[in-house]
């Protein structure tokens, strides 16, 4: 319920405190006085758009404040989920305020939050029901939502929204699977053509570098082989002069001779050795390099033919090695075989969604027998409804029609009317606005025996009634107020005098010349002589006060 209510430099609102009893809550005023105004604050909590223009004269912003007692279940998890602190006691503390900028804050027990956080609260906590509302009542959808209310159909429709997404899921994922298809089957002939000149190639991981050796190499070959040549011929000896290995070991040998003689020489002995085998080996490996040099132009070409296609490739595939290009020469090879594995991958969707498919119409069936099952019990309350607001002759009924798949179903719903008992017609087409009052008003009563809501405000919803069913509204509205909170802004001293509270809107001219708007509870004598005025206008007759009290001692 609205606990309280705190509002600053709100159009004419200057400052506002006021708290609200829970049951039926009447709030009248003079035409102009403000209501709309105090309205159009709540809607400021119901995240309505805001603007600079709702800012009084002369302040740099405005704030609307409301304290809620009590809350569901969905709400709290709402609240969870946005990380909002919770009070224990059940207290909840929703604020926006409104800068000069246009810029607007909101927030719940203290916390910032998104306007559309505080839209989904807010729809848990208040609906306002204004004049213009009965509109809905031509709206399909809400149709609809009546009629799953009544019938109970929640946890259907919970189940039924699960299994549209997840067909509209997988028939996206379908869609997008072929349309990558498609494309695959398109670029094949290429990504073939690519994959093949490259397989042909006959790449191998380090390739290049050792072409580009044995070119440099085959390039120098007669330098090479002149280099070792000559290497080896100052190594060996030629003729008669020993060579340097020969050399090393006859000057060993001869030390060997002395060292009984001179220990010294040993070690240098020793050193002659380890230099004649260090010769040795260069001697062979200077040959084996010898032998290896090849001095075939053949083979220089054929390594120069084989490098410049490797670098072809490299460059049009802007690869810098040759482990790159083997990678592109993988995915081409994955682009060949995806059009088999996407394929594969459609038909596995397709039974996937063949069985939600089967679940989603399944659960259809079910609402869709739940519908027609409730309709003719819900259409005989409303119309019940309508004949105790004096509506004797009129028949109201709900016809189910079978439509395209949607997210609630395979249903549309339609209410149709008849004020005179006869040839009943979409209730948009023939109500008056006085039925479409008395139609909405008896679909809210109904929904608050069955369905958790929240403080409900009727904003003149008796426009275009009066007398005996003026009566009747506000008796009905009076018994909604037994199980929740209702708020009713009302023009009839009726339906006024039903209340278990009294507010009046009043606008008043400050001092200072500002025209300023506040509301006030009114009790005892002030409240039988706001019923008069109600009844009889500006002059207030004995008879018009006579009347409220009698009014009001019929609560």
């Amino acid at each position: 319920m609205l606990h309280s209510l705190h509002i600053e430099h709100y159009i004419l609102i200057d400052s506002l405190d006021v708290q609200f009893p829970e049951g039926l809550v009447i709030i009248t005023g003079q035409t102009g006085a403000g209501k709309s105004i105090l309205l159009g604050a709540l809607s400021l909590l119901s995240g309505a758009r805001a603007d600079a223009s709702v800012i009084a004269e002369g302040a740099d912003s405005c704030v609307v404040e409301a304290e809620f007692a009590g809350r569901d279940e969905t709400l709290s998890a709402l609240l969870s989920e946005a990380d909002v602190e919770q009070d224990p006691g059940g207290r909840l503390l929703i604020r926006r305020v409104v800068s000069r900028s246009g810029r607007s804050r909101s927030f719940i027990n203290d916390c910032p939050v998104q306007v559309g956080l505080l839209q989904e609260v807010a729809a848990r906590l208040v609906d306002i029901h204004s004049q213009h509302k009965s509109l809905l009542l031509t709206d399909p959808h809400f149709q609809l939502s009546v009629l799953d209310h009544f019938a109970g159909n929640e946890g259907h429709l919970t189940e039924c929204r699960a299994a549209w997404r997840s067909v509209q899921q997988l028939r996206t994922e379908i869609a997008r699977e072929r349309e990558r298809f498609a494309q695959m089957q398109a670029d094949h002939d290429y990504n073939e053509a690519q994959w093949r000149q490259l397989e042909d190639a006959k790449l191998v991981p380090g390739e290049l570098e050792s072409l580009e050796e044995e070119q440099r190499s085959l390039a120098n070959a007669e330098q090479i082989k002149e280099a070792l040549g000559g290497s080896l011929a100052l190594l060996r000896a030629e003729g008669e002069t020993p060579g340097m290995s020969a050399a090393l070991k006859d000057a060993a040998r001869r030390l060997t001779s002395v060292a009984k003689y001179l220990p010294a020489v040993s070690g240098l002995q020793e050193r002659l050795d380890s230099v004649r085998i260090e010769l040795d080996d260069i001697d062979a490996e200077l040959e084996t390099l010898d032998g290896r040099v090849d001095l075939s132009p053949e083979r220089l070409e054929a390594v120069e033919e084989r490098m410049s296609r490797l670098y072809s490739l490299l460059k049009k595939h802007n690869c810098s090695t040759l482990d790159e290009l083997i990678a592109v020469r993988e995915r081409y090879a994955e682009a060949l075989a995806g059009p088999s594995a996407t394929e594969d991958l459609i038909r596995d969707l397709e039974k996937t969604l063949a069985s939600a498919e089967d679940r989603y119409h399944a659960v259809c069936a079910e609402l869709t027998l739940a519908r027609l099952t409730a309709a003719p019990a819900f259409a005989k309350a409303i119309t019940e409804s309508l004949h105790f607001l004096e509506l004797d002759q009129a028949v109201f009924e709900v016809a189910v029609y079978v439509v395209p798949e949607s997210a609630t179903g395979t249903d549309r719903v339609s209410f149709l009317f008849s004020a005179t008992g006869r040839d009943p017609q979409d209730v948009a087409k023939c109500a008056s606005g006085g039925e479409l009052s008395r139609i909405m008003l008896s679909l809210k009563e109904m929904m608050a025996k069955f369905v958790g809501m929240p403080t409900l405000i009727f904003d003149e919803i008796d426009t275009g009634v009066s007398g005996s069913v003026a009566d009747k509204m506000g008796r009905m509205i009076c018994a909604m107020g037994r199980d929740m909170q209702v708020f009713s802004i009302t023009h009839l001293p009726q339906v006024a005098a039903k209340g278990d509270a009294h507010f009046v809107v009043e606008k008043t001219v400050q001092p200072d010349g500002r025209t300023v708007s506040t509301i006030r509870e009114v009790q005892g004598e002030d409240r039988t002589m706001e019923i008069a005025r109600l009844l009889s206008g500006a002059t207030i007759s004995d008879a018009a006060i006579a009347n409220a009290n009698s009014l009001l001692s019929e609560r």
